[in-house]
């Protein structure tokens, strides 16, 4: 129970990686707080995580945007209001938005691409940090992309977002490091999940999976043993990291 007694707030939290990462902290003795747009989803998730003897007050739900500045400080509001305090931050909640050449990506995508990854990471970390450094102890984690470290055609507004994620845990981390805040993010690969399972089960998407080492598609789960690490004491002398958990796929050569 590397984690018992702790709160965590994780965005994006009822469906394939926060969900995951939801239910790896309760396991390991902390309470958690879930945030995502539809409020019926995040009701069954809370019935769900019941039935596996997480009930209680150990997981609570809020409703809300994530791209939305006044429902996420909302909602790192309702945390620390609720439980007291806010030991774990997990910025999850993300994605490539729309898929174009940039010559035809307007405005509007590239914003939106902005607010989902960029700036809602940015608004929900400046409200969690004055109780992480008033406690002199907080963990942050962002969960960022291997298209921050690389790119990709048709990607490139979700690349320079994760890029700018990136940038922002090293730079967060020199700030904070001193204050007991660790800051630290995630490259994940290609994890499977309702959204891209349709696709791997095409020609296209089984082309596209033969090509990785490992011929197969991460789980939510592999990321558990990292993402507990980097929120539990073992992590005191890790900040301003960005690991790559991408089973291989990123190695150059193909499969």
């Amino acid at each position: 129970m590397k984690l018992a007694g702790k709160i965590a707030a994780i965005t994006g939290g009822t469906a394939g990686m926060g969900r995951g990462i939801a239910e790896a902290f309760l396991a390991e003795g902390a309470s958690v707080a879930l945030f995502a747009r539809n409020a019926e989803k995040g009701a069954r998730v809370l019935e769900e995580l019941g039935a596996k003897g997480f009930g209680g007050d150990r997981a609570i739900f809020v409703a809300g945007d994530v791209m939305s500045q006044q429902d996420l400080e909302g909602f790192i509001d309702h945390v620390t209001a609720h439980f007291g305090t806010l030991d774990i931050l997990v910025n999850n909640a993300g994605g490539a938005g729309d898929l174009q050449p940039l010559v035809n990506l307007s405005d509007h995508a590239f914003d939106e691409a902005m607010k989902w990854n960029v700036y809602s990471t940015f608004w929900a970390t400046r409200r969690a940090l004055p109780v992480m450094i008033g406690k002199g102890h907080g963990r942050v984690i962002n969960i960022s992309s291997m298209e921050g470290k690389h790119g990709k055609a048709v990607l490139t507004a979700y690349s320079a977002a994760k890029h700018a994620v990136n940038g922002m845990t090293k730079s967060l981390a020199r700030e904070v490091g001193a204050q007991g805040v660790t800051v630290n993010a995630i490259c994940p690969g290609i994890v499977i999940t309702d959204i891209n399972a349709d696709w791997f089960h095409t020609e296209g998407g089984q082309k596209q999976m033969k090509g990785f080492p490992r011929r197969r598609l991460m789980e939510a789960g592999d990321l558990d043993a990292s993402l507990l690490m980097l929120s539990g004491p073992s992590a005191r002398a890790i900040t301003g990291t960005v690991i790559t958990i991408d089973d291989g796929q990123s190695l150059p050569g193909g499969g």
